[in-house]
């Protein structure tokens, strides 16, 4: 039987969270985020690791990655390291403006068939509270949120991706610990 993957992408718009710690996500980076996340990215060349702090993977295998500003401006200072050059002030800006305020998880799940996750719907659960996307894009099928209004999550908290297919059945799920995330 052939196998597929599809990246199922979802982003979060979240209430900016104040008084965060450091070593916590952080979804409005200042000044010194915005360095250390450049020194990262530098530095990461040399790492086979770089990236492992905003991946998990459940017990099927499927992977998620959370994009968080931190991680896509060192993605930013990496790419541009590898092509030996430096980061212009204005990519740093772009990197941030695009992700900041944002939460963007991206999974990858498998499948039987090309078309099997098109109907597929991400949801976040904080505790008890369910976090609707405002944007999921499943195999290039753009989906909006229907209400305009969304709960947000602290960078220091934990939640669970729970990807559900029309029937409201649990395909898969994964748990992270923005704590453990920059």
């Amino acid at each position: 039987m052939r196998r597929y993957a599809i990246l199922l992408g979802l982003g979060i718009i979240l209430w900016p969270t104040i008084g965060q710690p450091a070593a916590a996500a952080s979804f409005t980076p200042g000044e010194r985020e915005r360095q250390d996340a450049i020194a990262v990215g530098r530095r990461s060349v040399v790492s086979e690791e770089f990236g492992a702090e905003w991946r998990a993977r459940n017990a099927s295998g499927e992977t998620l990655i959370v994009m968080t500003p931190f991680h896509r401006l060192a993605l930013a200072a990496r790419n541009a390291a590898f092509k030996g050059e430096a980061l212009k002030p204005k990519d740093i800006d772009n990197a941030v403006k695009e992700t900041g305020g944002k939460l963007t998880v991206w999974v990858t799940l498998k499948g039987g068939t090309p078309d099997f996750a098109r109907f597929y719907a991400p949801l976040l659960l904080d505790g008890k509270t369910e976090i609707k996307p405002s944007f999921v894009q499943n195999e290039r099928t753009a989906l909006r949120a229907e209400d305009g209004a969304y709960a947000g999550l602290s960078g220091t908290g934990r939640f669970t991706l729970v990807v559900r297919n029309p029937d409201e059945k649990e395909v898969s799920t994964f748990t992270v610990d923005l704590s453990a995330m920059r």
